[in-house]
């Protein structure tokens, strides 16, 4: 089921606590899981709504981090985020988590090793009562803390561990960040949208850029960077734009602008169909619903023009049949 990122109810408020030091140590008890949620897919929803049956009257708490460890540990290895660490915490909220705490994955916290972890920020830090984790959960200085460590530290400190009851499956596989990232990359939206269990999202700042498409008669929406979200491959895409809570069917794309070559980073365009919204210096959230069409050079400005009208026809048949929020 896909769902776009701007349906549903009211989001609950979520506390988020950034750092070491910010932890509350207030003797609360909660119910505690850890990872990195990057894309909070369908795999996520799943931990966390089994951590919200395990919380009870417990305040259901996420440890997650503001950078993938191998910035850390293995510079130029880490792979780029699907999701902002703002865009994360608003769908944890959105999920049902309390309280987000996000941890800096800096040279700090790496050299705690498994028991300081425990003691600093599971005891002390949120008064753990239950710990949530994957069966191949690791954590500490060199990922030498097991599940079999973390329950007998639970058993000193107080709190109980509970192993991930299943994972969600999809194309034969454990569903992952990774997998999410393969079909952006390659511009399958739609199936990253099967994972994502929503539409993936851009969210940016509204800029100038070369108003080619309004002297055409398509004016973009064209985000600066830097951007919030993965980008997908280059292309054409049937696109839902939201702006102050309002969404609107859009024609968006991704790349270079081959035909004029006069880029050489990829820009994101967004022409609003049937509107003349005046954003620019506004935020605006883009959601990728349908891959179209690769990139294209085409030999004239009036060829392109004619392209963006087939790319016009296509796209609304495709938004149309979307169903009403």
């Amino acid at each position: 089921m896909v769902a776009s990122e701007g349906s549903g109810g009211v989001v609950s408020p979520v506390v988020v606590n950034y750092g070491l030091d910010s932890l509350p140590g207030d003797g609360r008890r909660r119910a505690v899981t850890i990872g990195k949620f990057d894309g909070v897919h369908r795999g996520h929803l799943q931990v966390l709504g089994q951590l919200t049956s395990l919380a009870g009257k417990a305040e259901s708490t996420v440890i997650t981090f503001d950078r993938h460890p191998h910035v850390t540990l293995r510079p130029g290895e880490a792979p780029d985020r699907i999701v902002s660490d703002g865009q994360k915490v608003e769908l944890l909220s959105k999920a049902g988590v309390a309280r987000v705490v996000v941890l800096p994955f800096d040279d700090e916290l790496s050299a705690l090793d498994h028991a300081e972890f425990s003691k600093t920020v599971l005891a002390e830090g949120l008064s753990a009562g239950v710990v949530l984790v994957g069966a191949d959960f690791r954590y500490g200085h060199g990922g030498k803390g097991t599940i079999d460590s973390l329950r007998e530290e639970g058993i000193h400190w107080g709190f109980r561990v509970e192993v991930v009851a299943d994972f969600c499956q999809e194309e034969g596989q454990r569903i992952s960040s990774t997998m999410v990232r393969r079909h952006l990359t390659n511009g399958e939206v739609a199936e990253a949208a099967s994972l994502l269990g929503r539409y993936h999202a851009l969210r940016g700042e509204v800029g100038a850029g070369a108003q080619r498409g309004r002297t055409m008669g398509y004016p973009t929406a064209n985000l600066s960077q830097p951007l919030e979200g993965y980008l997908p491959a280059d292309g054409v895409y049937a696109t839902l734009v939201t702006h102050q809570g309002v969404s609107y069917p859009a024609a968006t794309s991704v790349g270079v602008n081959p035909t004029f070559g006069e880029l050489t980073e990829s820009v994101v365009e967004s022409h609003l169909l049937d509107q003349r919204l005046d954003l620019y210096g506004e935020t605006i959230r883009v959601e990728f619903v349908e891959f179209i069409r690769g990139m294209q050079v085409f030999p004239s400005s009036e060829a392109l023009a004619a392209q963006m009208s087939a790319d016009e026809q296509v796209i609304r048949g495709i938004l149309s049949d979307l169903p009403r929020a």
